[in-house]
């Protein structure tokens, strides 16, 4: 750390070297007293005698004395960190204390004062700005320091350096007081000016603190609070998705506050932050050195450096040190377009850094001034002196180049953004001046009341006004760190951010094509997790900031449409998720159809059945003279034939899409035709009974047995007609889409509307099936030739046992698979009627004609009545 702070003060030395005389705080009208000019004559002979060696040029001064001033009507005091460092001596409690004395002279503040005494001599020369008014001014060195800053502002309050009587004179000397250059000094002015309405205001102090006007009633400034800074650093990092960042503060209140400010700005913004560290510029090596091991061990490869200048010096000697290289610097605005830290052996550590800065603006005339002033302050020219008459001679000055040839901070004028500053806040002094000279708001007011008010235009087209708060509007450049085609690091406006734009609308590019650290091309990542695609969502890591995630896929039916969700979205009832998971979709709408397998399958059968049906009624109806036709009833034959070819055909209503016509017919269509087809086998059953009993000796046929079959089928079938008319009437069977059962599907489905009548409709079926069964059953012990009784029992048998099975395959059968086992029923028990009944009289009509004859028929039944 030793040879980096003396590469630094070897670097302060050579450049002090080129601007300050022993002089250099004389002449032009200023004032200061010999405490300040004779050690500082000394010091630079100490310099010049201690070249080549690691020493530390001081340029003495004392925060107990005005080191720049000048009487008027009106006076201005002004505060500013001319040197950074200060010497507390020792008390001995017995003497008075020798004065504060400071050093390390800083150009920086030199210049803003410098400023300061331009605006107001630009003022005392305007005939419209406090015409035939003079205003004065005394600038005191705070050193910044906080304990030098109390006594430069007691100073100012009180008109005198050293107060020596026991009263004080009772009135301030001066009416404002611009700075000073650091939160903290300005915190403790504005504390000590409040009570007294004198107002302060700050070109450099940002702390948002210094809002509060209940704690600080006279602060003013003319650079936006950090409240808007942190708020477009966190805005920054977010635009370019940089949701893992570390932090480095200046242990101060500027750096504390904005800091705080920045982190809560960060979070809503969902950043996180992975360390912060605070530093102060007099921390010991190890400190700074550790801090430095810490942003280079992280994962994090961007750093936020809210930090004041002498800060970001230390740790950028301590960064290059430790060849602290590749990450990504956004800076706050206190050196983010410090000239001094743009150099090229910086460079390696900074490149590429980006940050918000105050506007720049021009002032006219002031690098005149500037130069004026430092050859006056000489009392030599940079050029040879033309011969005049009658005038003193004056001596070329020692340097070997012109003064405008000359870089430096006090000199340079090519980017006034804390100039400008200083230059606004004169001029807002100014004007409420003139308004309370003017009485615009009546007598009796003063300049802290007019200086609420002010509202003007500066010659640049800026206007300059304060809220209710004293902020001004917060307007930033977007700075970036490029290199010229020369090499040399220049600041690039590439953004902007306008804090009195709606939201939204606050920060925007330019277009400008950013240079970025480590590859410049290429912007650099930095993040904890990396994003989660469309289809999953984040989940928290136990024990980890919220920007560190694992992703997981959506759940099924859940899906997440942008990159980094951090939950997944419920598809609508009718939707659901694509295959990544990162739409939903209709659902797929299942329903038995004529397309797939299945449907064609059971269609192909319900035809087969059709068709073999009406092939048995063709047979019969060619061998119709037949006797094993004429005794098998041909009347209730073919009526149960076309029931039969009924039952299959109406099967083919139970496949294909549900509509409200189908739903309704599949139904009744099915309870009627079953109605009528056992209604038909009752009455054969019946026959069948009444005329074997017929054959016995003593019996005889009743002649109104066949008109009573018929009014049996007739009154059998009508009645399961009543029952489904009713059931249409009242609770009709309609299309329903089922997205219980199957979440991933809707199952469209016929709703049987009332339960009662579709479970009266099977029962009556049923009821039908079992008579005819008991009837049948009772005369299987008939003549065995042609018992078709025998056949009949067989048949309801295979009926009885299929629609027994179909009552928990159809309640436990999911989907479609519900259509398909009704219509597997429906099929099943037709050819069990089809075939177990007319199964065997087309084998006999068929193959063995030789037993189609009378006597083969009642062969056995004849034989036992003779």
């Amino acid at each position: 750390m030793t040879s980096s702070f003396s590469d630094l003060l070897r670097r302060k030395r050579h450049s002090l070297q080129h601007v300050l005389n022993p002089d250099i705080l004389g002449g032009g009208g200023q004032v200061f007293p010999d405490s300040v000019r004779t050690p500082l004559t000394e010091c630079v002979k100490e310099c010049d005698a201690a070249a080549g060696e690691e020493a530390l040029c001081r340029i003495l001064g004392s925060p107990e004395f005005p080191m720049l001033s000048r009487e008027g009507d009106v006076t201005i005091g002004g505060a500013f960190t001319i040197h950074t460092e200060i010497s507390e001596p020792r008390h001995s409690f017995t003497d008075t204390p020798p004065p504060l004395t400071c050093s390390s002279m800083n150009l920086i503040d030199f210049h803003l004062a410098q400023t300061m005494i331009f605006a107001i001599e630009e003022i005392n020369n305007s005939s419209s700005l406090l015409p035939n008014i003079s205003i004065g001014y005394r600038i005191y060195d705070s050193c910044g320091s906080t304990l030098s800053s109390m006594r430069a502002v007691m100073a100012l309050m009180n008109g005198q350096e050293r107060t020596v009587g026991k009263t004080c004179s009772g009135q301030s000397a001066v009416h404002a007081i611009i700075g000073a250059s650091d939160s903290s000094s300005t915190i403790v002015m504005s504390r000590s000016t409040g009570a007294f309405q004198i107002p302060v205001i700050s070109h450099l102090a940002t702390c948002a603190c210094l809002s509060n006007r209940k704690e600080f009633p006279s602060f003013f400034r003319t650079i936006p609070s950090d409240f808007y800074q942190s708020r477009a650093l966190a805005q920054l990092v977010k635009y370019f998705g940089w949701t893992w960042v570390g932090a480095v503060r200046s242990d101060n209140a500027y750096g504390n506050n904005g800091m705080a400010t920045f982190v809560e700005a960060a979070g809503l913004e969902g950043v996180c932050i992975e360390y912060s560290e605070a530093i102060l510029w007099n921390n010991p090596r190890e400190q700074i050195a550790r801090v430095v091991e810490v942003i280079s061990r992280a994962s994090s490869k961007v750093v936020v450096a809210f930090l004041s200048q002498l800060e970001m010096d230390v740790l950028l000697e301590e960064a290059l040190a430790q060849n602290l290289t590749g990450l990504q610097w956004v800076g706050s605005e206190s050196w983010i377009s410090i000239d001094r830290l743009a150099t090229r052996r910086n460079s390696a550590v900074l490149g590429g850094t980006l940050g918000f800065t105050i506007s720049k603006s021009k002032i006219p005339g002031l690098r005149e001034f500037l130069l004026q002033f430092w050859e006056t302050t000489f009392s030599c020219r940079f050029s040879p002196q033309q011969e005049k008459d009658g005038g003193p001679r004056q001596s070329q000055c020692s340097g070997s180049e012109k003064l405008e040839e000359i870089s430096n901070p006090f000199t340079d004028t090519s980017e006034l953004r804390f100039s400008n500053n200083v230059y606004k806040a004169v001029y807002a002094v100014a004007h409420s001046i003139h308004d309370l000279l003017t009485c615009r708001h009546g007598e009796g007011q003063g300049v802290l009341r007019y200086l609420r008010d002010v509202n003007f235009p500066m010659k640049s087209g800026e206007r300059v006004s304060f809220d209710e708060n004293g902020d001004p509007t917060a307007i930033y450049e977007l700075v970036n760190w490029q290199r010229d085609q020369a090499g040399e690091t220049v600041f690039v406006t590439v953004g902007n951010y306008n804090a009195s734009l709606p939201n939204g609308d606050q920060f925007a590019m330019n277009g400008i094509q950013i240079v970025w650290a480590g590859n410049p091309l290429k912007r650099p990542r930095s993040v904890c997790s990396d994003s989660c695609l469309p289809g999953f969502r984040q989940a928290e890591i136990k024990g980890m900031p919220v920007c560190c995630f694992s992703c997981i896929p959506c759940a099924a039916g859940e899906i997440s449409n942008l990159t980094d969700s951090t939950k997944c979205k419920q598809c609508s009832l009718e939707y659901w998720s694509n295959g990544d998971k990162s739409r939903c979709v209709p659902k797929v709408v299942e329903f038995l159809s004529f397309d797939e397998t299945m449907g064609i399958l059971l269609a192909a059968i319900s035809l087969v059945g059709a068709c073999l049906t009406t092939l048995v009624s063709l047979v019969f109806f060619s061998f119709r003279e037949t006797p094993i036709v004429k005794a098998s009833n041909s009347e209730l034959s073919f009526l149960l034939l076309f029931s039969l070819t009924l039952c299959f055909l109406c099967s083919l209503t139970f496949i294909g899409r549900p509509s409200e016509w189908s739903c309704m017919l599949r139904h009744t269509a099915f309870g009627i035709t079953f109605a009528l087809c056992m209604s038909c086998v009752l009455a054969k059953t019946i026959a069948v009974v009444i005329a074997f009993q017929a054959t016995m000796p003593g019996n005889t046929v009743p002649q109104c047995s066949i008109p009573l079959q018929r009014i049996s089928v007739f009154s059998c079938t009508l009645l399961q007609v009543v029952i489904c008319v009713l059931w249409l009437a009242l609770a009709p069977s309609v299309p329903f889409k089922n997205t219980a059962h199957a979440t991933e599907k809707i199952i469209l489905e016929c709703d049987v509307g009332s339960t009662i009548g579709f479970w009266a409709v099977l029962g009556y079926i049923g009821l039908l099936a079992l008579l005819c069964f008991v009837l049948a059953f009772l005369a299987r012990k008939l003549p065995d030739n042609f018992n078709e009784a025998k056949f009949i029992t067989f048949s309801m048998l295979i009926f009885c046992a299929v629609w027994i099975t179909f009552i928990p395959a159809y309640v436990s059968s999911p989907g479609k698979f519900t259509v398909a086992v009704e219509i597997f029923a429906i099929l099943a028990s037709s050819f069990g009627l089809l075939f177990s009944i007319f199964g065997p009289k087309c084998y006999i009509i068929l193959l063995k004609p030789e037993k189609n004859t009378k006597k083969h028929i009642m062969g056995k039944s004849h034989a036992k009545s003779q």
